[in-house]
């Protein structure tokens, strides 16, 4: 087996046998879905219904507001209750519509099914706009922009992201295994809008397999399934390109500036249904797990969900809640409750306990310089760290902290724990916050 990787990067645990065996089940709806109008990076969407009114799922309930932004769809049929600020994964209050289920999750008649070899490729891209898709591993970037490449960026190369490097999580590895299909069906559509042929599609071999059933499946679609190590952050774009192709993205430039686009597996089945079934983003897999949790499961679930709906799924936490995470435990986003609501990028709901956490008090740096030893983008940590907490926006740019992509590796392996990615993204908003008065 050919397997590959990038410079840098650790093992940590992978945690993964808690719901890796874990088939995929629905998740029943919950008594209000709460569905952020903020979902995506770029600007939010408007609401565009009102307390009363009566949806259908898949229908818009928010317009999207610029290229850079996406429509948000009702998560299944219902009543309207509300349009009010909610707590938001993002952990502040945002604009949401309430809604209550009737039970019916009645489709929206105005749905189109489509036909994609009768598709040209700027009419494939407008529907995936439309339908709401993101990226599915957690950065939610709009898919239809990223099939935009700018004139004079020569795409020559689909990655597809079957990594799902972060610890605990599984959501991606049992899509693989049941949705192959749907997964294989939406490569071709991507493919067919960005007008290549190659595709590759990248899997950890602590997914043999996943591994084993997609490089059969897609033998006869020309598409190359890559093994690769076991090392994170293998699924982080640079990285992904990296061990792949051998290319570079270059400092402050994106993957299309060496000829790549990468999409996560989720993103491309999600592609399939939003072309072939006319079906919007409205619900996806999510898995549920963590230490305490008594039968930690991948849950199909709609959007909005909230976490504590979630939880009860998987037969509650044996002990209090310490620590709640959205995400994985290396980037996942720390939650204030388990009523916020579940979004389109939520890969996954963790919760530690206070017996699962270590506690030790952050100590001097002792210059050891591991966290320069396992920084994938080559950067210096404890340097940018230091910048960080003095206030020193020019300096920490010098040492361009804006390419850290906030892995969390220095974080990990820091001796002395250091909050250092903490710190890093600190600056980081004080050196964009910069560039804007200029």
């Amino acid at each position: 087996m050919d397997v590959k990787t990038f410079a840098g990067g650790l093992h940590p645990p992978d945690s993964k046998e808690y719901a890796k065996d874990k088939v995929i089940e629905r998740c029943p709806l919950p008594d209000e879905l709460v569905i952020p109008a903020a979902q995506h990076i770029g600007a939010p969407a408007e609401i565009c219904v009102a307390a009363g009114d009566l949806v259908k799922k898949g229908q818009v309930i928010a317009t999207a507001k610029g290229f850079v932004s996406v429509p948000i769809h009702a998560s299944t049929s219902g009543e309207v209750i509300a349009v009010e600020p909610r707590l938001h994964p993002m952990g502040k209050l945002l604009p949401a519509v309430v809604i209550k289920p009737d039970g019916e999750d009645q489709w929206d008649e105005s749905l189109q099914q489509q036909d994609p070899d009768q598709l040209d490729a700027d009419a494939l891209k407008k529907l995936i706009g439309q339908a709401g898709i993101v990226g599915m591993g957690g950065a939610t970037f709009p898919a239809h922009v990223k099939l935009s490449p700018p004139e004079g960026k020569k795409i020559d190369t689909l990655i597809l992201n079957g990594v799902e490097c972060e610890p605990y999580l599984t959501a991606d590895h049992r899509m693989m295994l049941e949705e192959s299909e749907r997964i294989i069906d939406g490569i071709k559509i991507v493919r067919k809008v960005l007008g290549l042929e190659t595709a590759i599609i990248g899997i950890e071999i602590n997914k043999p397999d996943a591994i084993e059933k997609l490089a059969k499946e897609c033998a006869p679609h020309n598409i190359k399934v890559q093994p690769l190590k076991v090392q994170y952050p293998q699924g982080a774009e640079k990285q992904l390109i990296d061990a792949c192709t051998g290319r570079q993205v270059p400092t402050g430039g994106l993957p299309m500036d060496c000829g790549v686009v990468v999409q996560n597996v989720g993103t491309c089945a999600a592609i399939s249904d939003a072309i072939r079934l006319g079906r919007p983003l409205v619900e996806r897999v999510a898995t549920v797990t963590g230490p305490g949790i008594r039968n930690p499961k991948n849950l199909l679930i709609a959007v909005g969900t909230p976490l504590k709906h979630m939880l009860d799924q998987c037969d509650g936490l044996d002990g209090k809640p310490a620590k709640i995470i959205m995400g994985g435990p290396m980037m996942g986003q720390t939650q204030l409750s388990l009523d916020v609501p579940a979004i389109r990028g939520t890969s996954g709901l963790l919760i530690f306990r206070e017996q699962d956490l270590p506690r030790k008090n952050a100590g001097p740096c002792i210059r050891c310089g591991r966290c320069i030893s396992v920084c994938p983008i080559h950067l210096q940590p404890t340097t940018i760290a230091a910048y960080a907490r003095l206030d020193r926006v020019d300096e920490a740019e010098s040492y361009n902290a804006l390419d850290c992509i906030e892995c969390g590796c220095c974080t990990y392996i820091c001796p002395a724990t250091l909050p250092l990615v903490q710190s890093i993204r600190h600056i980081k908003g004080g050196i964009m916050a910069k560039r804007r008065k200029i």
